[in-house]
């Protein structure tokens, strides 16, 4: 038996897939289907984190000063401010930079802020990074009582909204992928038990000749593999299309939302799918083999 090399066992392991050719199918379209939601809702949660960070001004309070303030004044504010807890940082926002800095955001009406050149209505601000939502409320009452703030705008319901989104995706995903991946595993397991089943004959003559347990179960070990691997390769082609047009669609249709480029998340979905894929088709084939190779 130690002369019969890899190749021989990956052949078996492809007569056995094509012996078994609607159970095998089945396998793979159910393993398939749970790799598509695991990328599906890996890759929104990836760019739901990659928007909070582009986002920051979810985690930011502006504080729009009086316009009589001097420098010291500002000055005194600005450390008062990073005095208080929940502060991580204070930047101070002139006049002339928020101008400009709609200016630049709106690029595509010059004539208004042409109108506005001369007559800025912009006012200073410091732009207040915080670090727990929790405690916004505390900070918002503090900042009140600050002379020399006449207006506060924050969006921390921006914040909380979208992270008890992601927090909402991450559990339905986990749940369902849970639920996907037994599935997955049941059919497995049929499908190997339907494998043996058929050629128990063939086996009880390996048996007979001398075959270890060792050399009666790889091809069907490999079988499984290759329908994780199989399933694996379908999943990734499938996310990475859907993807692609999603990413066309947002990008010329909805402009404030960013798409992470597919290339920051190739290697995480080849990898995950490939390891998921391989586990499922060796540990179904494991298990039904279990049974079998005690006789």
């Amino acid at each position: 038996m130690r002369g019969y090399s890899f190749r021989y066992f990956l052949a078996e392991g492809f007569k056995g897939l094509w012996r078994n050719g609607f159970m095998s199918l089945a396998s793979v379209a159910v393993l398939t289907s749970c790799l598509i939601v695991l990328g599906a809702f890996s890759t929104l949660v990836a760019n739901i984190n990659f928007n909070l960070e582009l986002i920051g001004s979810v985690n930011q309070i502006v504080t729009f000063l009086e316009p009589e303030l001097t420098d010291e004044e500002i000055l005194a504010i600005r450390d008062n401010i990073l005095a208080m807890d929940n502060v991580s940082d204070v930047k101070y926002i002139s006049k002339e930079d928020a101008y400009n800095s709609e200016k630049e955001k709106y690029s595509e009406y010059p004539e208004l802020f042409a109108k506005l050149e001369n007559d800025n209505p912009y006012n200073a601000s410091l732009v207040v990074t915080y670090v727990n939502v929790d405690q916004v409320p505390t900070l918002q009452y503090n900042l009140n009582q600050i002379d020399g703030i006449y207006k506060i705008s924050y969006r921390s319901d921006i914040a909380a909204g979208i992270r008890n989104f992601k927090n909402t995706v991450i559990f339905v995903s986990l749940w369902f992928l849970i639920l996907l991946l037994l599935v997955s595993l049941f059919v497995i397991i049929n499908t190997i038990n339907i494998a043996i089943f058929s050629r128990r004959q063939e086996i009880g003559i390996m048996r007979y000749i001398g075959a270890t347990n060792w050399f009666i179960s790889v091809p069907f070990i490999i079988e499984g593999v290759l329908i994780g691997l199989i399933s694996a390769a379908i999943a990734f082609v499938v996310d990475w299309n859907v993807y692609r047009y999603i990413e066309s669609v947002i990008g010329s249709d909805i402009k404030f939302i960013m798409v992470m480029p597919f290339s920051q998340l190739m290697w995480m979905l080849v990898g995950s799918f490939a390891v998921i894929g391989f586990l499922c088709g060796a540990i179904g084939s494991l298990i039904s083999l279990q049974r079998y190779m005690k006789a």
